[in-house]
Order: structure tokens, then sequence, then C-alpha cells
């Protein structure tokens, strides 16, 4: 009997996935759905990964192959200086900067963070852009420095650039601070300086982008851009690790349709697309 329940509910699964067939990517359902079943082994999780999950989450690959969707633009975008606590600690070069709230308060802590090493001279030039500004940098940057619209990391609003009131981030105590430390906060050196092969931009120090915990400090110890990482993950399938005491169980998750994985039971769990044909499941205490 159990065994045919299992069944049954896989079949709505699938008859799930062929009434969503007709719908855009884009516009796809998003909403991740968790059944319970029961099988000879005892009961289990069971959860729904729509296709569109691809197109969002912090581990999204945007470059010239992978543009935004528009379900992947942060829906937590605000302007900055709407909010007293999301601007402490740093100036900003513009006072219109929005950027994903999330994304603020992780860089408002890391900045404190700084400030307790007397690193304070921090202050955002750039967050989150529409096509229309994307589109006016391109032109003026060029494809070395930018990336047209759509296909840059900054119409996500997970990317801030990040530049020092004193000097050039290059040589300011402000981009050697974050080029240590930044990785224990979330955030990963998006455009290093050894793999411009890799990632198509030119050495970008100002440049960061948020990833969050524990994939930031995996891709330091390895030495991964985000092409790298994701690739490293699609391959190992599944990897554990442990940041800061906390025991991370990561797995690459092939995206077809509307996929059922197994779940555990009583735990976080974190989804993220890469922009590609995969998610990344995230499960941690």
């Amino acid at each position: 009997m159990k065994k045919w329940l299992f069944v049954i509910v896989i079949a709505v699964l699938i008859g799930y996935e062929w009434m969503s067939r007709d719908q855009e990517d884009a516009k796809a359902d998003l909403n991740i759905k968790t059944v319970q079943v029961s099988t000879d082994k005892g009961s289990k999780n069971l959860t729904v990964i729509p296709k569109g999950q691809i197109y969002q989450g912090n581990l999204l690959l945007v470059n010239k192959d992978y543009p935004v969707q528009p379900s992947g633009v942060s829906a937590d975008i605000v302007r900055l200086t709407d909010y007293e606590e999301l601007t402490s600690g740093y100036g900003l070069l513009d006072h219109k900067t929005l950027l994903s709230r999330q994304v603020a308060e992780k860089f408002t802590k890391m900045v404190h963070a700084a400030a307790g090493e007397d690193i304070n001279s921090f202050l955002i030039s750039s967050g989150y852009r529409d096509n229309e500004k994307q589109k006016q940098l391109y032109e003026e940057k060029g494809a070395d420095y930018a990336l047209p619209p759509g296909y840059s990391e900054h119409n996500l609003g997970l990317s801030l650039d990040i530049g020092s009131s004193q000097m050039a981030m290059s040589h300011a105590p402000e981009g050697q601070w974050l080029r240590d430390n930044a990785w224990d906060y979330g955030f990963i050196l998006r455009y290093p300086e050894d793999k411009t092969d890799i990632t198509g931009i030119k050495y970008e120090p100002w440049h960061f982008r948020y990833v969050g915990l524990p994939h930031s400090v995996i891709m330091r110890d390895k030495n991964f851009t985000l092409e790298e990482y994701l690739e490293f993950l699609k391959e190992q399938k599944s990897i554990a690790t442990t940041v800061n005491g906390v025991e991370y169980q990561i797995s690459y998750i092939e995206v077809n349709g509307n996929t059922p994985v197994p779940t555990p039971d009583a735990q976080h769990i974190e989804f993220s697309g890469d922009n590609m044909n995969g998610v990344i499941m995230t499960v941690y205490p």
C-alpha cells in the first residue's frame, strides 16, 4: 500500500509538470512545494523544485552567455538612503543607489567589522542598475569593463562596486581588507586579476558579489571564480563542508522541469538556481 501511495504522489507531480509545461520560463510557478510520502522504510519529505527556480537565487551565473531573467532580479531592491540602518559606516557616491536589502544588511555588518580594525573609509559607487543605466555604462566603458544590458551582475541587485574615499581600491586599505575578509561575510571578489580568461572581464578590485555562506568560503579556499565553483558542484553532485562550526551539505540538482527531490527533515534548506540548467540545494542545521 505504501509503495502505491508513493507512485500516486509521483503521478501527481508529473501531472503538475504537464500543467506547467506551456508556461514561459520567466513566468513559471516559482513556489517550491514539499510533501511527505510514505515508503516501506518510513516517511520522507519530497520537495518539488520548479523549473523557474533555475533563474532565482544568490548563485546565479550572469555573464555574456547567461543573461539575467526577469525572475532573477532580487525582489527586495531598495533605495539605500530610505533606510538609515542600511547606510551606517560607509558613504554613497550616488544617493539614488539601489541594492538588494539582504545584500545591504550583509555589507553593513561587514564594514562595521572592518571599522573594528580601523578600516573605515568605505563607499559604494554603484549597486543595482536597470537596463537603461547598464546600456549607458556599456557604451561609455566598452566590453573590457562592462557587459551589455541584461548581461551584467548589477542587473541582479546582488553586486556592488565598493570604493575608498582615500585612494584607488587597488591600493587602499579597504581594498586589501575586502580581499582578505569579504569571503567570511558571503561576498566574493568577482573578477580577480588572475582569472580574466575565465570571467571574460578585466581585473576589477572594486566589484564584489554576494553569494552567501558557505559558498564564498569554499570559493576562497579553492581559489574558484563563480564559473569554476558552479562547474565543480555540477561535477561533484554533492559536497560537505564546515564553516564557523556549522556543517553544510551542498547538492547540485539538474532541473529539466518540475523536479521532485528527497529533502531532509528539521533542517534549514536553501535553493538557488545557477541560471543555466541546475539548482543548488544547501542544507544546514
